[in-house]
C-alpha cells in the first residue's frame, strides 16, 4: 500500500496546511514531521489506535499546543503560534471529545457567546438554522449547560462551533459514548455540514460511518502519518487496517 499522497497541485491550495509538525507534552515526542492538509469543502477522517496523536494534531492545528517545529497554514496566512481565538476568528472551528460547553450559561447564551460572521462577511449559521438542525436544542434553549445529557452536549458544541461560519471544523471523537440514536443524528449533521460546503476533519471510532462520509483517510501511527488516501484505498489492504486500526 502507498503511504503519504502527494501534496496538492499548487494551483489548488490547501484551505488548512501543516508542514513537519512536531509536537511535544513534555520530553515525550507526540507528532513526528507531520504534513497534513485539507482542501476546500473537503471532509478528511483522521484514524489510528488510541494514543497515536490524533487529538494532539487537532488540538496543534487549533493552536492549543504550539508545535516545537513546523508551520500550519490557514487558507493564505500562516498561523503557527497564534492564540486559539485569532486562528477561530481566521475560519477554523474545534469541537473538542469533552464538549468544553459553559456550565452555567443557558444553550443560547452558549451559541451566541460564539457566534461571528465568517470569511467575507458571511452569516450563514445563526441561532435559527442552529435550532432548525438540532431541534433539542431548540426545546432546552433556557437550560443550562450543566442540565444537557451528553448527546445533547455535543449537539451544543458542534453548533457553537457553527456559530462562528468557519471553513474548517475539526471533530474529535464525534460520537464516542453516545447512545445509537444520537449517533445517528451526528452523523446526519456531520453530513449537512458537508452539504453546506464546509470542510471537515474527524476523529471517531466507526469506521463504517466515517468511510461513508470521507473523501480521504490519514492514518496516524506512533505520531507519523502512514497512510493518506481513499476509502477505496484504505479499504483494498484489510490487513493493513487490522494492523492500525483493529481493536
Amino acid at each position: 500500500m502507498s503511504a503519504i499522497a502527494p501534496l496538492a497541485d499548487p494551483q489548488t491550495a490547501p484551505a488548512l496546511e501543516a508542514q513537519r509538525l512536531n509536537t511535544y507534552y513534555g520530553l515525550s515526542h507526540i507528532l513526528r514531521n507531520v504534513d497534513f492538509r485539507v482542501m476546500a469543502q473537503e471532509t478528511v477522517t483522521l484514524l489510528g489506535r488510541n494514543g497515536m496523536g490524533k487529538t494532539t494534531l487537532l488540538r496543534t492545528l487549533m493552536g492549543l499546543v504550539r508545535p516545537k517545529s513546523g508551520s500550519i497554514i490557514l487558507g493564505t496566512r500562516d498561523v503557527t503560534g497564534w492564540r486559539p481565538s485569532a486562528v477561530a476568528r481566521a475560519g477554523l472551528a474545534f469541537v473538542p471529545e469533552n464538549r468544553g460547553v459553559f456550565p452555567n450559561l443557558t444553550v443560547k447564551e452558549n451559541l451566541t457567546f460564539a457566534a461571528r460572521t465568517g470569511g467575507n462577511g458571511r452569516a450563514d449559521w445563526n441561532l435559527d438554522r442552529i435550532y432548525s438542525l438540532f431541534p433539542r436544542l431548540a426545546e432546552r434553549r433556557q437550560h443550562g449547560g450543566n442540565q444537557l445529557s451528553g448527546g445533547e452536549q455535543k449537539m451544543l458544541a458542534i453548533g457553537r462551533a457553527l456559530m462562528t461560519n468557519p471553513d474548517i471544523i475539526l471533530l474529535d471523537e464525534a460520537t464516542e459514548g453516545l447512545a445509537p440514536k444520537i449517533r445517528d443524528e451526528i452523523w446526519e449533521t456531520v453530513r449537512q455540514i458537508r452539504a453546506a460546503g464546509i470542510a471537515a476533519v474527524v476523529i471517531d471510532k466507526n469506521l463504517d460511518d466515517l468511510f461513508a462520509l470521507a473523501d480521504r483517510n490519514v492514518v496516524l501511527t506512533k505520531g507519523e502519518i502512514v497512510f493518506d488516501g481513499t476509502t477505496a484505498e484504505l479499504k483494498a489492504d484489510p490487513a493493513f487496517i487490522q494492523h492500525h486500526l483493529g481493536v
